[in-house]
């Protein structure tokens, strides 16, 4: 491979060094704490698991319905970075704006959440577009788990200086917890930002599909034009079901763990222990998920990874202690990297590489309608009941729905892209 090549693959899997941070320290860790302990401090468990459901549920519906239409402009206009820009800066932006919410200023918390991932997952929709650009289909796999890895290693590193400054405070120059948590958003913001350059400035910008720019209802009819062409694909169509109902279970124990440790009474500092966890297991986990899927296939290593989840989300419904939960989280930091790597891997196979976009606008327009599912039914089931255990079970359905689907495709079937220069 030239040097150059590999160069440009690097410096884009460190966006997922850059962006991680977000999802570790803001969405899987301090801000579903710091959301029950301090913005809505006495409210009850309850009616805070609602809120911060209905909040990511809200972000990923807008989501929903913007993606295909960003993946679509960025292919006929060649401006992935540009764009990738834009929402990243977004989701910056309101990122470090937590730092400005006083105690008890719930609603300003859960506005700027709904805007730091609308930023984080519109950004993702340029980020993955890029795959195919890069490499051809046999190293999907690869390249892929490289970026999820590089996402575990550096989000787990700035999480554990993160977590470092709320339990000594002293050390950093700082008053208490809550002044910690408050600059480890900062800290991202700042992270997300500097990580972001590798790319920005290392990655050359494939040219356009089109030889002009569309309009917006050129691009609307695009759209449903691709979306027939799918429909048309048996195989991908197949695919798609399955991503849109597995990722939803993955992406709401992400984003609802620490809710749910916090719920049934588990201490604090277990949850965010049982994070780092995931963190630096799911880092050399994720590289030998790229190496089972160029060895034995991408759907083999989902096989195994979802079946993870289906035992793992059930044992978790009955477990009580600390313990318990740093046992889930290890298994769980296993496979949850090589699940979110081989299915970007596989999708990118699927496709044609020159509207990667589109295509990938797609994938994440159902990987967040189905966030909009989960953490909406965990919210309202635990409402509902009173009880935060059954609305975790409820997830179950999902993953087995998506493994029924998945188990209908056909891996040896791809579109191969063209061979990156």
């Amino acid at each position: 491979m030239p040097q150059e090549n590999r160069r440009s693959q690097l410096s884009w899997a460190f966006y997922d060094w850059a962006n991680s941070a977000f999802a570790t320290t803001v969405m899987a860790g301090f801000f579903p704490l710091f959301f029950k302990q301090y913005w809505s401090a006495g409210t009850d468990p309850t009616t805070s698991t609602f809120w911060l459901g209905l909040g990511n549920s809200g972000a990923s519906f807008l989501i929903l319905l913007m993606a295909p239409l960003l993946g679509a402009m960025a292919d006929s206009s060649g401006r992935h970075k540009r764009l990738l820009a834009l929402f990243a800066g977004l989701g910056i932006v309101a990122t470090a704006a937590f730092f400005l919410v006083d105690e008890g200023a719930w609603p300003w918390a859960i506005s700027l959440y709904v805007i730091a991932i609308i930023g984080f997952s519109g950004a993702n929709v340029f980020y993955d577009a890029m795959l195919p650009q890069l490499t051809d289909s046999t190293d999907f796999h690869r390249l892929s788990a490289l970026g999820y890895s590089l996402g575990y290693l550096g989000g787990g590193l700035l999480f554990l200086v993160n977590v470092t400054m709320t339990l000594k405070p002293a050390w950093f120059g700082l008053a208490d917890a809550a002044a910690a948590v408050r600059f480890s958003f900062l800290s991202v913001a700042v992270w997300w930002l500097v990580f972001s350059l590798p790319l920005l400035l290392g990655v050359r910008e494939q040219a356009p599909t089109s030889g002009q720019r569309l309009s917006l209802g050129q691009e609307v009819r695009k759209l449903f034009s691709t979306l027939r062409d799918m429909r048309q694909q048996r195989n991908l169509w197949l695919f798609l079901w399955a991503y849109w109902l597995y990722i939803d279970g993955v992406a709401t124990i992400i984003r609802m763990a620490v809710d749910y440790g916090i719920a049934i009474g588990l201490p604090a500092n277990s949850l965010i222990v049982a994070l780092l966890m995931v963190q630096f297991i799911g880092f050399p986990a994720t590289l030998l998920f790229g190496r089972i899927g160029q060895r034995y296939g991408a759907k083999r290593g989902l096989w195994i990874g979802l079946w993870a989840y289906v035992i793992a989300t059930f044992f978790a419904t009955f477990m009580s202690s600390s313990l318990e939960f740093y046992l889930l989280a290890g298994a769980l930091g296993l496979v949850q990297g090589g699940v979110q790597s081989l299915s970007r891997s596989l999708f990118g196979q699927l496709i044609p590489a020159d509207r990667a976009g589109e295509y990938f606008g797609f994938l994440n327009m159902l990987g967040k309608a189905a966030a909009v599912l989960g953490p909406l039914m965990v919210g309202v089931v635990a409402a509902t009941t009173g009880n935060s255990r059954l609305g975790l079970l409820s997830i179950l359905v999902l993953f087995l729905l998506g493994m029924w689907f998945l188990r209908k495709v056909d891996d040896s079937i791809t579109t191969p892209a063209p061979s990156a220069s």
